[in-house]
C-alpha cells in the first residue's frame, strides 16, 4: 500500500513494542523512525520532520507529558499518545496540551494504524487560513469577525463568536471543555461546563443546517468539541 512514504516517529522505551510497531507500519506503507530516548526524540522531531509522532506517556527521565509539551511549543506535528492509563483526566490533559488522539495500552497494531491514518487524513487539510475559513455553506472572516451561512450574515453574540473562533482556529482538533472555558470566558470560570453546552447549542442553531445532527460543531463525548 503506497502512503507516499509518510514518516512516523515512534517514541517508546520498550524495544519489543518499537520493533513490532515499526515493522507493522513499514508493511502498511509508512516510513517508521524509532527512538527510545526522550531527549533524543526532541531532536528527531525537529530534524526528521515526521508527518506524525506516536509518543509513549510513561518513559523514564523525561515523561511523555514533557516531551509532548516541548514538541507542541515549536511545531504542530500531529501526536498520538500511547498510555497504559485510561482515566478521563489523563485524556483531557492530553487533548489540552495538543494531542491529536489517545490510544490505551494494550492495543492492536491494526487499531493504531487506523488511528494514524485517520489523524493524517484530518491534518492533511492544512492549517486554518489567517483571514477566512470556508467549510461547506459556512464562512468565517476572522479579520472582520463576520460569519455567513449560504452567503447570508449570521448575527452572533460576542460569546458565541469567541466560542466559534476558538474552535475554528484549531479545526479538526479536539479542544478540551476546560480549555474552551479558559479561551472564551477566562480561567476564573473553570468548571462552568453547562455554560459551554448552552452556547454550543445556541451556536449550532445559528450555523448548522440540522442542529441535532451537526456537521461543523462536533461533540467529543467526555472530552470537548471539535470544529469540522
Amino acid at each position: 500500500m503506497n502512503r507516499n512514504q509518510q514518516t512516523i516517529l515512534i517514541i517508546d522505551d520498550d524495544p519489543v513494542l518499537l520493533e513490532l510497531v515499526s515493522d507493522h507500519l513499514g508493511k502498511a506503507g509508512y516510513r517508521p523512525l524509532t527512538c527510545s530516548d526522550a531527549s533524543a526524540s526532541l531532536h528527531l522531531a525537529t530534524e526528521a520532520h515526521p508527518d506524525l509522532i506516536v509518543l509513549d506517556l510513561m518513559m523514564p527521565g523525561m515523561d511523555g507529558w514533557e516531551v509532548c509539551s516541548r514538541i507542541r511549543a515549536s511545531t504542530t506535528i500531529p501526536i498520538i499518545l500511547l498510555s497504559a492509563k485510561s482515566e478521563e483526566l489523563d485524556k483531557l490533559r492530553g487533548f489540552r496540551i495538543g494531542v491529536d488522539d489517545y490510544v490505551t495500552k494494550p492495543f492492536s497494531l491494526a487499531e493504531l494504524t487506523a488511528r494514524i491514518g485517520a489523524v493524517l487524513a484530518r491534518t492533511a487539510r492544512g492549517p486554518t487560513p489567517s483571514r477566512t475559513l470556508a467549510s461547506g455553506d459556512l464562512t468565517i472572516d476572522f479579520e472582520q469577525r463576520r460569519v455567513t451561512v449560504n452567503g447570508q450574515p449570521v448575527e452572533l453574540t460576542p460569546t458565541e463568536y469567541r466560542l466559534l473562533d476558538a474552535l475554528a482556529r484549531q479545526a479538526h482538533r479536539t479542544v478540551a471543555t476546560d480549555k474552551l472555558i479558559e479561551l472564551v470566558w477566562g480561567p476564573g470560570y473553570l468548571g462552568e461546563v453547562e455554560q459551554v453546552k448552552h452556547f454550543v447549542w445556541t451556536l449550532r442553531k445559528k450555523i448548522e443546517a440540522d442542529p441535532g445532527n451537526p456537521a461543523h460543531l462536533i461533540t467529543v463525548r467526555g472530552f470537548g468539541y471539535r470544529f469540522e
